[in-house]
């Protein structure tokens, strides 16, 4: 029997990308509109985003959410029903959240399902009744959460990183979300769904010509807010490799992240190579974290890293379930690993497969509205060069061994990095104790607690 080829293709030449570049009018209200035509399909996308800054909610935390769930809920042009009907009708795809909405359809209702996008964006009818019911939702889904491991872990995670008085650090209580009330979800949304800050992206089978005088017409009322600008104090990093422990009694393994805020924005010269060494650290199967823990050890059904890039500060983030008696032992792992891309050059030949896998997803992404749309509000919004994306395979083909250990001393700081563990005191605590790194102790909200008794 003739033995089966296994060997990987070589990729081929990279392809070109043309991508269409938008055409773009603003509004007097501050409305920035990108058109962009492409009448390959009787379609047409549009997506509108207001991109402001984060902003902490304090003692509400969760209007906002609140805010997002209600709009589209209802609006004062016409009934729910019948705006969901028309959209069903006109087999539409709509929706809408406190930073934006979106709406696809055939070319032929554009105007029509652009006009049903303003009523749920703009004219939002906020009832008592609609609020009380997603409250309970809200609420309900809190108190499931309670003793799920992951999101207390989640929770703890970014409330260290980056400190409960900062909007990537607060979280949503009961108590905060019972101190929500209706008024407060209108003020929310007077304050904020503001089009200074506004984007409207437009791709498909339309004309600039005819779109823009319909877009004038339907968003020139919309009146700025002159949203607030809060200045929030830049997450620090902690000084010193440490243990952040979190006793979750009833947890059958532990939830293992290490951590450190990042500040690496879409446009830096390291852009591309810190995100290719977390892809190599724990991007897909054959990552380091991923061979180690899975592979070699069997602890984990998984391991990976995320690695977040914008105008705000964001964290780097390597993650894993963890059986709990192994919890000790898998740290020591992920802190070899870790150094690991912080010394070791990668091989060329993974990182010929790792860029060709990126150019890969790049191309299959171009050929969807979705991604163009995406990919035109990032130049505006990340402040990147109007050619970036046209030169995204040039670039990422140019990133070398040396770029990626260069990015990697720079952002994975393991020096300064939380390791942050939720699981049960009494199997995971001896053996912590044992690897000589300081240890200390949170609740489940992420607060200084005592040392938890181990029985």
């Amino acid at each position: 029997m003739q033995a089966e080829n296994r060997t990987q293709p070589k990729p081929g030449k990279p392809p070109v990308v043309n991508l269409k570049k938008p055409q773009t009018f603003f509004l007097a209200n501050g409305l920035k509109v990108m058109v962009v035509e492409n009448h390959k399909l009787p379609r047409v996308t549009f997506n509108l985003t207001i991109d402001n800054p984060p902003f902490a909610e304090h003692s509400k935390k969760g209007v906002d959410e609140l805010c997002s769930n209600l709009i589209g809920n209802g609006n004062i042009k016409i009934t729910k029903d019948d705006f969901n009907e028309e959209v069903d009708f006109l087999g539409a795809n709509i929706g809408f959240n406190s930073h934006g909405a979106y709406a696809s359809a055939l070319s032929k209702y554009s105007g029509r399902v652009l006009q049903l996008l303003t009523y749920g964006a703009l004219y939002p009818n906020f009832t008592q009744e609609e609020f009380d019911k997603e409250k309970a939702k809200l609420l309900e889904g809190i108190k499931a959460q309670e003793k799920n491991v992951p999101a207390i872990a989640s929770r703890v995670v970014n409330a260290l990183a980056f400190g409960t008085d900062h909007p990537a650090g607060e979280y949503t209580t009961e108590e905060t979300l019972n101190n929500v009330t209706l008024d407060d979800v209108k003020a929310n949304y007077a304050a904020h769904f503001a089009p200074e800050n506004a984007y409207l992206v437009i791709i498909g089978d339309i004309k600039y010509k005819e779109v823009k005088p319909i877009v004038e017409k339907l968003f020139g009322s919309w009146e700025k807010a002159n949203t607030p600008q809060v200045n929030y104090d830049v997450p620090q990093n902690v000084p010193f490799t440490q243990i952040n422990f979190v006793d979750v009694p009833n947890a059958v393994q532990s939830e293992i992240s290490l951590v450190n805020t990042i500040d690496l924005k879409m446009g830096d010269t390291d852009f591309f190579p810190a995100v290719i060494a977390a892809y190599i650290l724990g991007g897909d199967f054959n990552s380091y974290l991923n061979m180690n823990l899975r592979e070699e050890h069997g602890w984990t059904y998984g391991a990976n890293t995320n690695i977040g890039a914008g105008k705000y500060v964001s964290k780097l983030k390597s993650t894993s379930s963890i059986r709990s008696t192994a919890t000790d032992s898998a740290v020591v792992e992920f802190i070899k690993e870790i150094k690991r891309i912080r010394t070791e050059k990668v091989s060329e030949e993974l990182l010929k497969d790792v860029k060709a896998g990126y150019i890969g997803r790049f191309v299959m992404q171009v050929e969807k509205p979705s991604a163009i749309a995406r990919y035109a509000l990032n130049v505006e919004t990340e402040g990147l060069a109007p050619d970036f994306y046209e030169n995204y395979i040039k670039t990422i083909n140019a990133v070398t061994a040396d770029d990626i250990l260069n990015a990697a001393n720079k952002y994975f700081l393991i020096d300064n990095t939380r390791i942050i563990i939720a699981g049960k005191a009494a199997d995971i605590i001896p053996g912590l104790e044992k690897l000589n790194i300081p240890l200390f102790y949170f609740n489940k909200f992420g607060q200084p607690t005592e040392k938890p008794a181990i029985k």
